[in-house]
Parts: structure tokens; sequence; C-alpha cells
């Protein structure tokens, strides 16, 4: 009896632990002072259990208190202290690892990573961990040099290429890069940022260059030195083997193109600039055609206006003489006595004009026009344009 209760027991143990999700949190972690953190905690995902809680709580007195919550709404961080300094991973499934920035003396304590899951028979599983964080203030460490290229630190002329200087340590940590000099010389210095810059590289930049960096806690720290060379790229030195013979072509084919223009002499100059370099200015013949279109567009203007002027002209006219013409078929007359004041004394008072004009005498400096016409003068009236007046221009001479 004994026996089979034991081995109950060892089954229940069993499935306790390895059927569900176990937290992996490490029992201390130190972390830099004004540096940044990673407080380890992660678990293997097991199928049937889904994640529906994670906190993180830090120890505060006697109890502990909730800095961080993660739920189904989202991430929320319940001290405003972290905010915009704490983050927790989500991107991999089973890591719920606490990021802190910035660290100050008194974020030392214990912290506590909880897990809750959600079981396929609608059960919740909740495991905690808890694990100390220490802050110090550390000295920096010796830095290290490295290149982003993958051509080491032998680079080929003209690449961009950049020289990086890490060191760990409590921040900040100022950096100074130093090239050494032949004959024993003083190394001198190049730059005062942790990165060095070559934009780009050239033969000249060749040589040993060493970094250093020093912290607010420990002694200035020394780089390795490391041997930084550029070489003359292959290419370069072909392009600068063809440019003369590209220069002799390129002057050959301005000679060729300007004997072919020898048939004007006054502008052998001008056509000579425009040769040697293309885009710089218009050709001879494209500033003769453009003086030439503005010259047809002038006078083409200047002969329509003309022509509009005379149509209205010989309309008038010909306005006038078809009136009269419809007036003479009908069978009317017209008579018109004009009258003006200033008539020679001399002149008879009164004249028998073969238009049929009044033989009334002129009096004052008013023209009148009288005119006589039938019964059908009506119809006549009908048919004339307002826009028309006739003058009888022949009265003036009559008075």
């Amino acid at each position: 009896m004994g026996i089979l209760l034991g081995l109950l027991l060892l089954g229940h143990l069993t499935v306790d632990t390895y059927g569900r999700p176990i937290l992996e949190v490490p029992e201390s972690i130190t972390g830099p002072w004004k540096g940044d953190v990673n407080i380890p905690c992660t678990y293997g995902p097991l199928q049937g259990y889904t994640q529906v809680l994670v906190k993180w709580l830090v120890q505060r007195g006697s109890d502990p208190v909730t800095i961080f919550l993660r739920d189904s709404s989202g991430d929320h961080i319940q001290q405003a202290k972290y905010q915009g300094r704490l983050h927790v991973s989500q991107k991999v499934p089973g890591d719920v690892s606490l990021q802190l920035s910035t660290l100050e003396m008194d974020d030392q304590s214990h912290y506590t990573c909880e897990v809750t899951w959600q079981t396929p028979d609608g059960n919740q599983v909740v495991r905690d961990e808890i694990t100390e964080l220490r802050v110090q203030k550390l000295s920096v460490s010796k830095p290290t040099v490295t290149t982003g290229s993958g051509y080491g630190f032998t680079v080929p002329q003209g690449m961009r290429i950049s020289l990086q200087c890490q060191a760990q340590g409590s921040p900040p940590i100022s950096y100074i890069w130093y090239k050494e000099q032949t004959n024993n010389q003083e190394p001198i210095k190049v730059a005062t940022l942790s990165t060095l810059l070559f934009k780009p590289a050239v033969v000249a930049d060749s040589g040993s260059y060493f970094c250093t960096a020093k912290g607010r806690v420990g002694s200035e720290q020394h780089s390795d030195v490391v041997k930084f060379v550029v070489k003359d790229s292959p290419k370069l030195l072909k392009t600068k083997t063809e440019a003369p013979t590209t220069m002799r072509h390129s002057l050959k084919a301005t000679s060729t193109v300007k004997q072919s223009w020898d048939w004007t002499t006054d502008v052998d100059g001008y056509l000579g600039a425009t040769s040697a370099g293309p885009g710089k200015s218009l050709p001879i013949f494209a500033i003769i055609l453009i003086i030439s279109l503005c010259c047809m567009v002038v006078f083409t203007m200047a002969y329509i206006m003309l022509c509009r002027k005379t149509s209205q002209q010989e309309h008038v006219y010909e306005a006038a003489r078809v009136h009269a013409r419809e007036a003479n078929d009908s069978g009317d007359t017209m008579r018109v006595a004009i009258f003006a004041s200033g008539c020679p004394s001399d002149e008879p008072a009164s004249q028998n004009l073969g238009n049929n004009y009044s033989d009334e005498p002129c009096i004052g400096q008013e023209y009148q026009i009288i005119a006589q016409i039938n019964g059908d003068y009506a119809r006549l009236l009908d048919t004339v344009p307002l826009d028309y007046e006739f003058l009888a221009t022949e009265g003036k001479t009559a008075c």
C-alpha cells in the first residue's frame, strides 16, 4: 500500500514538473550605474498553455510593488519612475525579460517575474521567480577597436569606412583616437568620438591607430594598436591612365566639328565654345531660326491688323451703297435740305441740284436732314439697321 501511494505521488510530481511551463531567472545580476541592464526571464512554451498575464514586481520595504503589467489590452507601466526607461520583451515566444536603462543606485532591489497561463481545461497556472539586481559604479574596461566593413582593416581607396572604439563601464565614457607617428614621435590626436570616420579613405590615411576610454570610475584605458591600410584602387589607376587618351580623342573630335563649320568666319570663336562643352550655348543656326520666326510673327500681326481696319471701312461704304440701291429700286425719292451758317454772300440763295437737294437757304450752325418719302417710307425704315446713319456730305459743298 505504501509503495502504491509513493508511485502516485511521484507521478503527480512528474506531471507538475514536466507538464507545465517553468520560468528561468538568474539568482542575481549586476548592472552599471547610469548604464543599461537586462534581467532575463524565460520559459519554454508548451502546447495548450496560453500566456494571459505578465507581471514584474519590485520589492519596496516589506511588500512587492507592481511596476509592469501585460494583459490582453497591452503593456502598462505602473510606476512613473520607470516611464521611458522600462521595456519587456515580447518578440520571442517565452521571453519576458525586463530591460532597464539609465540605472540609478536606488534601482538596486529584488525583482519578481510572474507569468500566468490558461490551460486547456480552462484553469489558470501562475509561476513566479525572484532575482536580485545590483547596481555598481563600474570602471571602464579595456576598449576594443572594430570596423563595420567586410574588408577588415585593409580597404581600397575611395571607400567610406569607420573605426569603432567600444568599452564597458558606467557612463558617460569619453573616447579619444590617436594616430602613431614615425621616429618615436608623440601620437597625434585625430578624433574625440567613439567613431573614427573616413569619408572617403585615401592612401594618406594609412597608419597605426589606437583609442582610449575614460569613465567616471577608474583610470583611462587604452586599446590595442591596429594597423589601418588604404590601398590604391586598380580601377582608379586605370581611369587615370586612360584620361589623357580620352582627352586627345575629345580634342580631335572638337577640331573635326570645327572644320565642318568653316562656312563662316565671324562666329568661329562662338562655334569653338559651343563644341567645347555640350549645353553651354546655342548653335548659330538655332539663333538664326529663332530670329526669323520672331520677325514672321511680327509681320503677320501687322498685316492682320491692317486688313481688319480696311475691311471695316469697306463694310461701311458697302452698307451705304446697298441701302441707297434699295431705295432707288422701290421707287422712293429722298430730298435733303442742308442749312448751314457762314455761307458766302455772293453765292445764290438757292440752287437746283441734280440729286434733288432742296434749295432752302442756310441758317445757323445746325445741319438738318429732311427726308420726304412716299407711303412706303415706314417699310424702308424697318429694313435699315439702326447702327448706320446717312450723312449727306455733299450738302456742305452745296452750302
